[in-house]
């Protein structure tokens, strides 16, 4: 059984891969590929998607694929010296792209900061004093 279950997965994160090789190419200096798996010190199912690492899980239960793919993917993205986890969730009788991408909130939260502070720096100036501001405030 073992060895189906890993054939599954197998066959997941290869589409994952294939799929952002199309949608990416080459361009933004970007190149998904699997990396050869660490144990203890793995770095994901798909990199080369910087600032991010992929989890890919094709589950039957959301909640765990989700649970464990974000669990797997902040922990990973640490060992692979990457900011961003995303979870790549297979939904049932789905093309690949429409698999959920998830990622926690704090991902999220500090993708969009960062995102704010390249393209828009008076905004993301405004936004952390009025962030520091607020955390002042007594509540």
């Amino acid at each position: 059984m073992a060895s189906r279950t890993k054939a599954k997965g197998t066959r997941w994160e290869s589409a994952v891969v294939a799929t952002l090789k199309n949608f990416f190419g080459r361009r933004y200096g970007l190149d998904p590929y699997r990396p050869a798996q660490s144990g203890r010190f793995d770095v994901a199912d798909v990199n080369g998607v910087s600032p991010f690492v992929v989890q890919a899980k094709d589950w039957r239960s959301w909640e765990d694929a989700i649970r464990e793919g974000l669990d797997g993917a902040e922990a990973q993205a640490g060992n692979a010296g990457e900011m961003y986890g995303v979870a790549i969730v297979k939904r049932a009788r789905r093309p690949v792209g429409l698999a959920y991408a998830v990622t926690t909130l704090a991902t999220w939260a500090r993708r969009a900061e960062a995102l704010l502070q390249a393209h828009a720096p008076e905004a993301y100036e405004r936004h952390v004093t009025e962030t520091f501001e607020d955390a002042q405030r007594p509540i």
